[in-house]
């Protein structure tokens, strides 16, 4: 366990430092969450007087949990293109001769996942008061949500890191990511109420992961959550993030076996 913690360690350490080195990756995907949070947030205001539409607030403070929750799965599908680029470099082959732990190769992006998740949340929500929104859950309520963010981008940055095994193309993971992300936005209450939506997606989006990390959001964020609501959709999470973070971890034999 502790030679696990501790390769994880490294390879997180090494993803950061290369964090630091180009940090305009992280600006880059800050720009169009804050677009959405800015442009969208004024442009849709009058969408919370749609009779069945349930906010006590303004659409800014319904929107901002969810580009909180959008930023963090758009970010993670691209996880895997750093599998392709080791790939490319040799360096995969040389980390899977090594005595590194399997499990670490991939908790090891996972956790620098979490670490841009982190950043790339506070930002928005520090963009979302500045510009209006308000939070009455507080602290807790802001955590809560930044960790719900973490377990959907964990879950889906190991299936990018999946598809990078399995497909070794940059363009073919780059294709499955935005063939998948857009659907389970908008199959989910991230930018929309889903109870004014057609009675299909709300029956999809009941098993859709999005959903749970938005709903979950708002309401730890709202002043009287209800925790039993809040702590099932987390659990949720979490089970999607250690499956696939587990099969992902499979992955690596069927990368090995077509070397």
């Amino acid at each position: 366990m502790t030679t696990m913690v501790s390769h994880s360690g490294y390879l997180t350490v090494r993803a950061v430092r290369a964090l630091v080195r180009q940090p305009v990756f992280l600006i880059i995907t800050l720009m169009q969450p804050i677009i959405w949070l800015l442009l969208f947030g004024q442009l849709f205001s009058k969408v919370v007087e749609i009779p069945g539409f349930e906010s006590t607030g303004s659409y800014l403070d319904y929107l901002t949990p969810g580009v909180v929750v959008m930023t963090a799965l758009f970010s993670s599908g691209w996880s895997g293109m750093g599998f392709i680029l080791d790939m490319e470099r040799g360096v995969m082959d040389r980390l899977l001769s090594s005595p590194v732990r399997r499990g670490a190769m991939i908790s090891g992006p996972l956790a620098y996942q979490a670490v841009t998740t982190v950043i790339q949340s506070v930002v928005i929500f520090v963009v979302g008061w500045l510009a209006g929104a308000r939070f009455p859950g507080g602290l807790v309520g802001i955590v809560v949500t930044i960790v719900a963010a973490i377990l959907l981008a964990s879950a889906l940055a190991s299936f990018s890191n999946a598809l990078a095994l399995l497909l070794r193309s940059q363009e073919s993971v780059i294709g499955v990511a935005q063939l998948l992300v857009l659907p389970l936005v908008f199959l989910s209450s991230a930018v929309m109420d889903i109870r004014v939506a057609p009675e299909w997606i709300q029956t999809v989006s009941t098993y859709n992961p999005v959903d749970w990390a938005a709903t979950a959001s708002r309401i730890v964020l709202s002043a009287d959550p209800d925790w039993y609501e809040v702590l099932w959709r987390l659990g949720g999470l979490l089970a999607v993030a250690v499956v696939v973070g587990w099969l992902a971890t499979r992955a690596f034999r069927t990368y090995q076996r077509a070397a």
